[in-house]
C-alpha cells in the first residue's frame, strides 16, 4: 500500500528538503523524513502533531524529579531539542492523559510509580493509542516519616492497617476503628496520637501502598469470614477521622507534617532523603529503607519506576528516541550516575540495556 501525504504534510516536506539543501545536518533531514512517514500514517490530525516541538510529559509525583532532572541535562546534551516539560498530577492521571488519543493535544510520555493496569492499557487501545512502550528505568521504596523529633516507630504492615483501617477485628468481630494511639495498637509504639497522611487514588503510590502495606496488614490482623468484596472494602476503606488522603505530590504531605509533627506520612524514598534534617523514617519489618536495603530486595515496601511512551508520536514529536535513551544511559540511570545521587536505586547496567533495545525494537507493553 502507498501512503500518500496530501495538504500540509506536502509543506512541510518541502520545507525539510529545501532545508536539508541548505545544508542542514543529516541529522535534521532523518528527523524529517520520519516526521513526514508517520504524518502519513497518521491522516490529518497528525499534521498537527509536527507543529508542536517540545516533548509533553506528565504524571507520577515520585517521578517527577527524576525526569525534571533528565529533562534539563538533556536540554544542555542536545541543544537541537527544546527541554521536554515535565508536569505532576499522579500516575493515575499521566496514564490517563496518555491514553487521551494521539496528536498535538495529547500527552507524549506518562511517569508512573505503578504498572499500567489491564484496564489502562484497554482504555488507551479504544482511544487510537495502540503502540504503547514501557520504560523501567529504577526502583524506589515508600518510607513512612515523622518529624525529625517525634518517636522512632519500628513498623509492620499490620500496625499500619489498625491504624488507617475504617474498620478493624476486635474479639474476632469487624468494628468502627477505636484505635487514637499508636501505643494502643502494639506497645513498642510510641505513645503518640494517631494522624496519617496517605497518597491520594490518583498516585501509583498509593496502589503500591494499598497491596503491600494494607492488603499485606489486613492479612496477618486475621478478619472474620466474608464475601470476597466486603474482604477488599474491610481491608482498603481508610478512616475518615485521622487519616487524610493526599491529593497533591509529597510537598501537601511534608507541609502536613509541619503543622502536626506527630503526624505518620507517607514519601517515596527520594523525597525522604531530599529532607532528611526535618523527617525521621521508620523501619518495616524491622528494615530501614535505603539505597542499599532496596537494591538488595530486603526492603519490604519497594517497587520499580517507569514511564510509558505513545509511539505513535516517535519521529512526529522531535526527540523523543534520544530522551529516552539518554533517560536510561550509565550517565543519568546508572550505578553512580546522576539519579542515583538524587535517590533513584539504580538498576544495571544490563537491565537498563535490555530496557533500552526493546523501547527501540517497539516492543508493546502487555500487563
Amino acid at each position: 500500500m502507498v501512503c500518500r501525504v496530501t495538504g500540509r504534510p506536502n509543506e512541510w516536506l518541502a520545507m525539510f528538503a529545501n532545508e536539508f539543501r541548505k545544508g542542514h545536518s543529516m541529522k535534521t533531514a532523518l528527523y524529517a523524513s520520519a516526521a513526514v512517514i508517520a504524518l502519513a500514517a497518521f491522516g490529518t490530525n497528525a499534521a498537527y502533531a509536527q507543529s508542536r516541538d517540545t516533548i509533553q510529559i506528565a504524571g507520577s509525583s515520585t517521578v517527577l524529579p527524576f525526569a525534571s532532572i533528565v529533562a534539563e541535562e538533556f536540554a544542555n546534551a542536545f541543544p537541537d531539542f527544546n527541554a521536554p516539560n515535565v508536569a505532576g498530577g499522579g500516575s493515575g492521571g499521566g496514564k490517563r492523559q496518555l491514553c487521551e488519543g494521539v496528536g498535538e493535544a495529547t500527552l507524549d510520555i506518562a511517569n508512573s510509580s505503578s504498572k499500567m493496569s489491564a484496564s489502562e492499557l484497554e482504555s488507551c487501545q479504544t482511544n487510537g493509542v495502540t503502540d504503547v512502550r514501557e520504560v523501567v528505568f529504577g526502583y524506589d521504596g515508600i518510607v513512612f516519616a515523622t518529624g525529625i523529633d517525634q518517636g522512632d516507630f519500628a513498623l509492620e504492615p499490620v500496625h499500619l492497617y489498625k491504624a488507617i483501617a475504617a474498620q478493624v477485628p476486635v474479639d474476632g468481630e469487624l468494628v468502627d476503628n477505636p484505635y487514637t494511639n499508636w501505643s494502643e495498637i502494639d506497645a513498642s509504639l510510641p505513645d503518640q496520637a494517631i494522624f496519617v497522611a496517605i497518597p491520594g487514588t490518583n498516585h501509583g503510590t498509593r496502589e503500591v501502598f494499598d497491596q503491600r502495606v494494607l492488603e499485606a496488614g489486613c492479612e496477618a490482623a486475621e478478619l472474620p469470614e466474608m464475601e470476597e468484596e466486603a474482604m477488599e472494602a474491610a481491608c482498603l476503606t481508610p478512616r475518615q477521622d485521622v487519616v487524610v488522603e493526599i491529593a497533591g505530590d509529597y510537598t501537601e504531605t511534608l507541609a502536613r507534617l509541619q503543622s502536626n509533627p506527630e503526624a505518620v506520612g507517607v514519601f517515596g524514598l527520594s523525597f525522604y532523603d531530599q529532607n532528611r534534617d526535618t523527617l525521621k523514617v521508620a523501619t518495616v519489618s524491622g528494615i530501614e529503607p535505603s539505597l542499599d536495603t532496596i537494591a538488595a530486595g530486603d526492603y519490604p515496601v519497594s517497587r520499580p519506576l517507569q514511564f510509558y511512551v505513545k509511539g505513535a508520536h516517535i519521529g512526529v514529536i522531535p526527540g523523543i528516541e534520544d530522551y529516552v535513551a539518554f533517560f536510561l544511559s550509565e550517565q543519568m540511570a546508572g550505578a553512580g550516575g546522576t539519579l542515583e545521587a538524587a535517590g533513584l536505586v539504580p538498576a544495571s547496567s544490563e537491565f537498563l540495556a535490555a530496557q533500552l533495545d526493546a523501547f527501540n525494537s517497539a516492543e508493546q507493553y502487555q500487563p
